[in-house]
């Protein structure tokens, strides 16, 4: 295929695939992968060319110079002919260059898309560390955060906003509605490769290059300068000192010109300190060493760029209500937020012509920075609170899209069913962990609510007790933040997820594990006194105290959060705990993982099977690593 049908193959928009290339995501990668890396090398050898051209055309200009300096044998207006031949070629060049970042971008993109498909993500993307919350019911427990996390995985956002919308959707649920409402966009979303890909690339930009907290609190700072009489005198000023220079030169009336002059200077002295918050002097923007807010032609360069997102978000036509409603939210008056934000940049290139030093001589008399401040104030006022929004939309939108690409990439993973029941209720079917392999995850059913409302799960280390309650609590969030889940089918209502797994004591805070452990239980407690059903999920069961005392508070416990309307898992060693069922009646059950010996190896087949283990591996593996026991 030759470079230009490459192109026209890449610029394609998604909504017009073949449906084969649907259910083959590491194909298409791969395909646009090697589009991509085809014109990235047309680029790169562009490049290289206009490189040489560049240092031939000054060369040449060097050489015209020496010439008409030394021997004078030529005119030095023959320099010229080199110089303008550099500077088209020069802005070629840059154009070249953008071109060939932006293929880079691209490359990245679909790099990362295929190391995801491959199982060679962790560790390669963002984190999202920063938004884990100890105090949180989930976000340590299920592994949400962090490195090999669902985060790391789903994102593909590349501004603070999309990953901090993915981050808020991942650690609240959402209402049943907006949840379809995300569902249908998801499935809009999902075929539009193109637009995904084009929105990582311009999002490195706004991520390197745009300030989300400068840009929202110089849109909604005070006014510095508010419309009344002052600009019309203004403009009534500069008016009349233009005819006193009429009457100046017409009829040699130089005190009318004299008077008029005086008069403008002290009115433009009223107002500098204030029009120097808008428009800073030239001599403050070029010094470094100046500490200064954010100045208008700052903001600008932001919003410019941030303008390159939304101008492609507004010619896209979406289908999926949510997407819309999103779109339309993007809007002013009427107006795209991209020919807004270009009004801002040609005042901010009015305001940039005081470097003309006419215009500098002029200005104090004609007023020339105080209307352009005028003009951005105005700007500012109208239009400054629409930036936040606009902020906010590229988030969603980014968030979407990881949802719509985590889609895109697990065909099989389906969309959960809600339903509405009295207590709590979770029914998978073929589920399993969504950060295991899906062609080696071992997939099991499992039915709480109803007559069973808590499943007492014990097994030897290692059986798969702790990743299946993780998976339980997992699908729980991505159902409810509006992905798909890794089942095939799950049906439940809106819940309140808990979980006590990952408990940490702290030695900095004089913190034990098992009190750290009874505070997150406590948390979990209080979670049945809101208005949702909890989902509690709790690995090894206060296994810091003694049997005793550890039977009689795990009772307790899980008979008070059944009676506050609670589902759950509960995992243990200790058989014990196992008999808890025989009090708590028909509402609990025992259910156990299994492993087996295979030519003297332990092995495991992580099915969920009814009934307590009666078997333990403890003793075993401590003496598969050479312990003496």
């Amino acid at each position: 295929m030759d470079s230009a049908g490459k192109m026209a193959r890449h610029a394609v928009q998604s909504n017009t695939w073949f449906p084969q290339m649907l259910q083959d995501p590491k194909s298409e990668y791969g395909a646009r992968l090697n589009d991509l890396g085809a014109l990235k090398t047309g680029i790169d050898r562009r490049h290289k060319l206009l490189g040489r051209a560049n240092l031939a055309i000054a060369l040449a200009g060097l050489a015209v110079i020496v010439l008409a300096l030394g021997t004078r044998s030529v005119s030095i207006l023959w320099a010229l002919a080199p110089a303008a031949a550099l500077a088209i070629t020069m802005a070629i060049h840059a154009r070249t260059l953008r071109a060939s970042q932006r293929y880079m971008r691209a490359i990245a993109f679909y790099e990362r898309a295929l190391a995801r498909l491959d199982n060679r993500w962790q560790g390669a993307g963002e984190t999202g560390e920063r938004f884990l919350d100890p105090a949180h019911p989930y976000s340590r427990d299920l592994d949400l955060f962090g490195r090999g996390s669902m985060f790391e995985l789903l994102s593909t956002a590349r501004t603070a906003a999309g990953e901090e919308a993915l981050a808020r959707w991942l650690l609240a649920p959402a209402p049943v509605d907006e949840i379809h409402a995300r569902h249908a966009a998801v499935v809009d979303l999902r075929e539009r490769l193109r637009l995904r890909e084009d929105l990582a690339v311009l999002g490195e930009d706004v991520r390197s290059k745009v300030h989300p907290d400068v840009l929202a609190a110089w849109a909604e700072a005070d006014r510095v300068l508010k419309p009344g009489l002052a600009r019309l005198a203004a403009l009534v000023l500069a008016a009349a000192w233009l005819a006193s220079l009429v009457a100046w030169f017409g009829w040699g009336w130089w005190q009318l010109a004299l008077a008029s002059s005086a008069l403008n200077l002290f009115f433009n002295s009223r107002f500098s300190e204030r029009v120097q918050k808008i428009v800073p002097d030239l001599g403050i923007l070029l010094d470094p060493g100046v500490q200064r807010p954010p100045s208008t032609e700052d903001v600008t360069k932001d919003l410019a760029v941030l303008a390159r997102v939304l101008e492609r978000l507004e010619r896209e036509q979406f289908s999926a209500p949510k997407l819309v409603k999103l779109q339309s939210a993007l809007q002013v008056e009427g107006l795209c937020p991209s020919r807004v934000i270009a009004r801002l940049g040609h005042l901010v290139e009015y305001m940039e012509s005081r470097r003309n030093p006419v215009v500098g001589v002029i200005n104090p008399f004609v007023f020339w920075s105080l209307q352009i401040a005028y003009s951005i104030e105005a700007w500012r006022a109208k239009f400054g609170p629409s930036i936040r929004s606009w902020l906010e939309v590229v988030g969603e939108m980014e968030a979407l899209c990881a949802l719509a690409g985590y889609t895109y990439e697990h065909p099989a993973d389906t969309f959960p069913e809600f339903a509405e029941p009295e207590h709590g209720l979770f029914e998978a079917e073929g589920f399993a962990h969504p950060l295991l392999l899906e062609t080696t995850a071992v997939r099991n059913d499992l039915a709480l609510g109803g007559n069973l409302r808590l499943m007492i799960i014990s097994g030897p280390n290692m059986a798969g007790k702790s990743t299946l309650i993780r998976a339980v609590g997992i699908n729980a969030v991505l159902a409810q933040c509006g992905a798909p889940v890794r089942a095939k089918r799950l049906r439940m209502p809106p819940l309140a997820v808990a979980a006590s797994i990952c408990v940490l004591d702290s030695l900095q805070g004089g913190i034990s594990r098992f009190y750290a452990e009874i505070t997150r239980l406590k948390l979990i407690t209080e979670l049945t006194k809101g208005p949702l059903p909890v989902l509690f999920l709790l690995d090894e069961l206060l296994s810091g105290t003694n049997s005793h005392d550890r039977r009689i508070g795990a009772e307790g416990l899980v008979r008070s959060l059944m009676d506050g309307g609670g589902i759950g898992l509960v995992t243990t060693h200790d058989l014990a705990l196992a008999k808890m069922v025989d009090q708590l009646g028909p509402q609990a059950a025992n259910f156990h993982f299994e492993d087996h010996l295979e030519n003297g190896s332990l092995r495991f087949d992580y099915k969920l099977t009814p009934g307590i283990v009666q078997t333990s591996n403890a003793l075993k593996l401590m003496r598969s690593i050479g312990l003496k026991v």
